[in-house]
């Protein structure tokens, strides 16, 4: 999917529709995970002793396609927000043509 480098959008901060200027950012790899959260300790607890696995296990691999994360910089007051992102294969930044 072709999108443009920079889009007229609603700023959240200017509160009107300005210029925007749009760049894709890596997601980060899987963080690790809280082992002293409330749900961590609450499987811990469901996992001890004799017992099958308490939910089901996932089958395949997953999504074929990752949310792109896009951020948009306003060029009046230069905050960046995101938007939401969407499935897509293959992502391409072009610039608009006249």
């Amino acid at each position: 999917m072709k999108f443009p480098k920079t889009i007229k959008t609603f700023c959240p901060v200017c509160r009107r529709h300005t210029e925007h200027s749009v760049s894709l950012v890596k997601k980060k790899a899987r963080s690790k995970a809280h082992t002293m959260s409330q749900s961590a300790k609450r499987f811990k607890r469901k996992m001890k002793g004799y017992g099958s696995f308490p939910r089901p296990n996932p089958k395949g691999e997953g999504k074929p396609t990752k949310k792109v994360d896009l951020r948009l910089k306003c060029k009046e007051c230069k905050k960046m927000h995101t938007k939401r992102g969407f499935r897509v294969k293959k992502f391409e930044l072009v610039a608009k043509e006249k």
